[in-house]
């Protein structure tokens, strides 16, 4: 079972079991699916990057509005009322936007041992794995749980606070998770633990 993170030093380290952390690994890599960012090579230089999409055409409306809403969701335009303006911005700046949480999701892929570069090891004397990061992919895991967290929400249909606070009273209620939105709601759940956790021990 999952223990809370805490602040050791310049590092950040948790617990969880073998099965909590496949789950989480595997919802990073659904979003980082979702967002594609992988298929928009970077220069290397983020200011580069940058005005590299200032004289991009602009992106189809029709073909933004037929995305995914999760997708939606992590790529908000940048005004609903100037249609002109959020094109122009999501041209100049999506590639880049999309680039960005492509990579901090592979981060906490790896943070969390889904890909090489992760410390990740079993610890026998409290049991469970033991998952150590530094502060830079700490960080780069807190924004990439409030992406993984964006889709969910989106997938439950939640839009405000009391959206939430009734799903957490379903789930509390709930005697099984056998029905999918049980089980989307308990991941919504563990991600938001998992990101407070991981926030305070950073902040601390």
């Amino acid at each position: 079972m999952a223990t809370a993170f805490r602040r050791k030093g310049s590092r950040v380290v948790g617990r969880m079991d073998t099965q909590e952390r496949e789950v989480v690994i595997s919802l990073f890599e659904q979003t980082r699916e979702l967002v594609g960012g992988e298929d928009h090579v970077s220069s290397g230089d983020p200011l580069q990057d940058l005005i590299g999409g200032w004289d991009r055409a602009p992106i189809d409306p029709e073909e933004v509005a037929s995305r995914d809403p999760a997708l939606q969701r992590l790529l908000p335009p940048a005004s609903r009322d100037d249609d002109q303006l959020a094109g122009d911005f999501r041209a100049m700046t999506e590639d880049n936007l999309r680039r960005q949480k492509a990579t901090r999701l592979s981060t906490a892929i790896a943070a969390f041992g889904g890909e090489p570069g992760g410390a990740v090891g079993v610890d026998l004397e409290r049991g469970g794995e033991k998952i150590e990061m530094d502060l830079g992919q700490a960080q780069a895991v807190m924004m990439a749980l409030s992406d993984v967290r964006l889709v969910l929400g989106e997938r439950l249909g939640l839009r405000t606070d009391e959206d939430s606070e009734e799903l957490h009273a379903m789930l509390e209620a709930a005697e099984e998770l056998e029905d999918p939105r049980m089980l989307l709601a308990a991941y919504y759940d563990f991600m938001t633990w998992l990101q407070e956790s991981v926030t305070i021990a950073v902040m601390a």
